[in-house]
């Protein structure tokens, strides 16, 4: 492949990309939404509503070692294809068993529709992060992370009223009740995996040889410390990230904070997921002039102190710190993952694949601040996401050093 055909795979592969990581930031957030409805409409407890992240996030811990051998094995443009096909059925399937109100096989539903977001985390992350300038990748990743922020915003300013506007609905009202943000949903992913099958031939074989022609060698990539301490930082990212998105509606509604009724405090959640959007607009910019790892620890810190707030003050003050959280949390997840990488390209997908593994922190952190929550209330339960944020920026400081 010539520099000028390798260029031209880059630009059309990063433009396919833009749509993929805008539906699956509309998904996650459309999904959050669930938990205040198990709270606010169903009575559960913080534990038994957070099942609803716990099943969404279990997959990059259950199927990651396997989806990841089927990329190698079918290439990074099928992969794709496959992947957005699995979450076009999932979200069917999320929509009879919402019917059926029934909670295992909502939560089972949840599991299957990660499993196809965890093809597009290993293959979409991996290839974009390999497929052009080594000095672009964080850029470019934080770009893409951009697009997915947008589909977090529209999210609760389209789903939050049928969500969370009328619980009563049961069988097929209960279909039609929450069936829009989800029939878009499926109409994006069907054209997506159509036009990615369609593209299946844009890698060249030399490009897909050198990531794809690799073994999972744990030993080698558990003796890479950058690597397995990007996991961890990813991991509790993804942990703190999803905790505070979940939990964000039920803080706002409470008496001595904003006091809002669910529907608006849902829309709110958008100012949350704005802030992600506009700090990867920013970001992605800022990293042509400021290291990645310099502006990491800033936001990690930043992320801190803001969640902290939001624990220990109440009112106006605790509700826009955690709002405010959204803007820190813009360009860690893409950062992390492209500090951690290892350079060598013959170990991205093994790497990428311990990377994705480790998102299982949203479902794990988020349990833990739930329980939390219900022994000893909401807000003092956000100090675990705010040490999360302390090992981030810890994590940062070591990196400081890299080019990347």
């Amino acid at each position: 492949m010539t520099g000028v055909d390798h260029q031209d795979s880059a630009t059309r592969l990063f433009r396919l990309s833009i749509g993929v990581f805008f539906i699956g930031g509309f998904l996650s957030s459309t999904i959050s939404l669930f938990v205040p409805r198990m709270t606010l409409v169903y009575g559960l407890d913080y534990v038994g509503a957070l099942l609803i992240q716990f099943a969404f996030h279990m997959s990059y811990l259950l199927f990651a070692i396997p989806i990841a051998l089927a990329i190698i094995a079918m290439g990074y443009m099928r992969s794709a294809a496959t992947g957005l096909t699995v979450m076009a059925a999932s979200c069917m399937l999320f929509l009879w068993a919402h019917g059926l109100h029934s909670y295992a096989m909502i939560l089972l539903a949840l599991l299957a529709l990660s499993a196809g977001i965890t093809f597009l985390q290993i293959a979409a992350n991996t290839v974009v992060a390999v497929v052009g300038s080594a000095e672009g990748a964080a850029y470019r990743l934080n770009l893409l992370q951009a697009f997915n922020s947008l589909g977090t915003v529209v999210a609760p300013l389209v789903a939050a009223q049928y969500v969370l506007g009328n619980p009563a609905a049961t069988g097929l009202s209960a279909i039609v009740e929450i069936a829009p943000p989800f029939i878009f949903a499926i109409l994006v992913l069907a054209a997506l995996a159509l036009i990615f099958f369609l593209n299946r031939t844009l890698l060249d074989r030399t490009v897909q040889a050198n990531m794809g022609r690799v073994r999972l060698d744990w030993p080698v990539l558990l003796r890479n410390r950058r690597l397995v301490a990007g996991a961890v930082g990813i991991f509790v990212y993804a942990g703190a990230e999803v905790a505070i998105g979940a939990l964000l509606v039920n803080y706002l509604v409470m008496p001595n904070v904003f006091g809002a009724a669910p529907v608006s405090a849902a829309r709110m959640v958008s100012l949350y997921w704005g802030g992600a959007m506009l700090g990867r607009l920013v970001g992605a910019f800022a990293m042509k002039r400021i290291r990645p790892a310099l502006l990491l620890m800033l936001a990690a810190i930043g992320a801190a102190l803001l969640t902290l707030v939001a624990a220990t003050m109440e009112g106006l003050t605790g509700g826009v710190a955690l709002l405010a959280v959204g803007l820190c949390n813009s360009i860690m997840y893409p950062t992390i993952y492209v500090l951690a990488l290892p350079e060598d390209p013959k170990l991205a997908t093994p790497g990428g694949t311990l990377l994705c593994m480790a998102v299982v922190g949203g479902a794990l952190v988020p349990m833990l601040t739930g329980a939390l929550a219900d022994r000893v209330g909401l807000a003092t339960s956000l100090a675990l996401p705010a040490l999360c944020y302390l090992f981030i920026a810890a994590f940062a400081r070591a990196c400081r050093g890299s080019a990347v």
